[in-house]
């Protein structure tokens, strides 16, 4: 081979190459990316059609729930809110014995369309009756939340103890769902 062929063929194909690293850089790479992030895309919306049909297959449950929190939910009327829970742990302290020293609720307007009575609780009494006051408040349907509990002793032996609540209740301004 001559020379001056053999200087063509290197251009050529080193043009060639040039060639191929440039389509490579300029169509290949950026439809890759484009064709990952379409199927990311896909996935992703597969992922929510899935918990879509989950949800709609949930519905009666979702729904009875959400009935069963509205109507144990506290009253909208703050004061009438607050009688219906210390009568009720009037109620399950009279149950168990418990004897309640302190209660004191404090409003939260969390939403537009809710809000929160959280209050601080402190009862004494012996483990079998601290049980049963908690057994009480859990097994309650009204729409409380226990989000603390504290158990102290207060003689030396711990026969007697003294137990610290924090719990939330919720009251619904609307009673309308969608």
């Amino acid at each position: 081979m001559e020379i001056k062929n053999r200087q063509q063929v290197l251009v050529i194909v080193t043009l060639s190459l040039l060639g191929l690293f440039l389509a490579n850089l300029l169509v290949y790479e950026p439809l890759a990316k484009w064709w990952s992030s379409r199927q990311s895309d896909l996935n992703a919306l597969r992922d929510q059609v899935k918990q879509g049909r989950a949800l709609i297959g949930r519905d009666s449950i979702i729904r009875g729930r959400w009935e069963h929190f509205r109507a144990n939910a506290l009253p909208n009327d703050p004061s009438q809110s607050e009688q219906q829970v210390l009568k009720a742990f009037n109620n399950w302290a009279g149950d168990s014995g418990v004897n309640v020293e302190s209660i004191t609720p404090q409003w939260q307007n969390d939403q537009d369309d809710y809000s929160t009575l959280e209050c601080r609780l402190e009862a004494s009494g012996d483990i079998s009756s601290l049980i049963r006051f908690l057994y009480e408040i859990e097994n309650d349907p009204m729409a409380l939340q226990l989000e603390s509990v504290e158990l102290t002793a207060t003689d030396e032996k711990g026969q007697q103890l003294t137990l610290g609540l924090e719990f939330s209740g919720l009251a619904l301004v609307t009673t309308t769902h969608p």
